[in-house]
């Protein structure tokens, strides 16, 4: 048999109606999840009759047995899964980048090491980033124990510091089922944008195994970051291709319905993007929901135009303004 006979590729749908961040007239830029159910609309299902005929249950009790059904009703080739995707705590890259500006950030300052007091290379969370995590952790605690929403059946995150410290705070010491335990792994195509910015160089495998025990790496997971260059920056289109592939790999080799990713707001926009959903920005520490119809097609995929990585930028203005100001802790800096 041929290779174009033997070819298949996967087609992600957002499956909207279920969640307030699929809906354009949600604002994305002032949305607490906290404060929403996670945005888990109130509405009723027409699994609901056979399921909760005297509507004793919890939204996301009629929620998880509505996408029940909708995998035991579909064909060998469609399943569907819920992404419950997290988006870092605040970084001190982040409170650099507010402090020096984008412009000056991009074309100088995400160059360097750090500067001053404040150390951006594979950026740690900031307190405040500590503290966002934890919130996200008391909202789980606060879920399972009022809500009975399913948790994570698998977890999987970026190798960036930032995304390993905020998966830990956040799933550390919930009360999981015992057959899905908080064992996040690593996934090396789940980070950042690639490239130029320090902050997106991960460190060390012996670094994130020393640091993060608990931890397990995917397969061929190399010892130094393999894809982060100097002086290349990975497009929009290539970023959005890398997720697409990431997504290919969990949905291709994963049976779990519900899964957790932590990771960036740059790799969450471009699964969005790979999806069909609309835009939603996530403020750092923000987690958005999102349930997936994959179906899987027999035939060669379509065709995509991918962008290739672009020079790192460099300066039209003085970046370091005379005198320059010396970055403050980055945990003193509120924004």
């Amino acid at each position: 048999m041929s290779d174009a006979h033997r070819a298949e590729y996967i087609k992600y749908t957002t499956v909207t109606g279920y969640f307030l961040q699929d809906d354009p007239a949600t604002n994305g830029s002032d949305f607490d999840y906290t404060a929403e159910n996670f945005g888990l609309i109130s509405r009723a299902y027409e699994t609901d009759p056979e399921f909760d005929p005297e509507r004793e249950k919890t939204q996301w009790q009629r929620f998880e047995y509505q996408v029940y059904r909708l995998n035991r009703q579909s064909d060998s080739h469609v399943q569907y899964k819920v992404l419950y995707m997290g988006r870092h705590g605040e970084g001190h890259h982040n409170v650099a980048e507010a402090l020096y500006g984008t412009p000056a950030w991009d074309c100088y300052w995400s160059k360097l090491e750090g500067y001053g007091n404040s150390y951006w290379s594979d950026a740690h969370l900031t307190e405040k980033g500590i503290q966002q995590a934890r919130k996200a952790n008391a909202f789980w605690t606060h879920e399972i124990a009022t809500q009975k929403i399913p948790t994570p059946e698998s977890y999987y995150v970026s190798p960036l510091d930032r995304c390993l410290a905020t998966s830990n705070v956040t799933f550390s010491g919930l009360e999981l089922p015992s057959g899905h335990p908080f064992i996040p792994v690593v996934k090396e195509l789940l980070r950042e944008e690639i490239g130029v910015h320090t902050c997106d160089r991960r460190s060390s495998k012996s670094y994130i195994r020393s640091t993060y025990p608990s931890y397990v790496f995917e397969p061929d997971f190399a010892e130094t970051d393999p894809l982060w260059k100097a002086d290349e920056r990975e497009s929009d289109s290539a970023q959005e291709a890398r997720l697409k592939g990431l997504l290919d790999d969990v949905f291709t080799h994963d049976r779990s319905t519900y899964i957790s990713l932590t990771c960036h707001s740059g790799s969450i926009a471009a699964i969005l993007r790979a999806v069909g959903h609309r835009d939603f920005d996530l403020a750092t520490g923000a987690v958005i929901p999102v349930l997936l119809r994959a179906e899987t097609i027999r035939g060669p995929a379509p065709s995509t135009s991918i962008a290739p990585w672009y020079p790192a930028p460099t300066c039209t203005v003085n970046p370091t303004p005379s005198p320059v100001r010396e970055t403050v802790p980055a945990e003193k800096i509120d924004l």
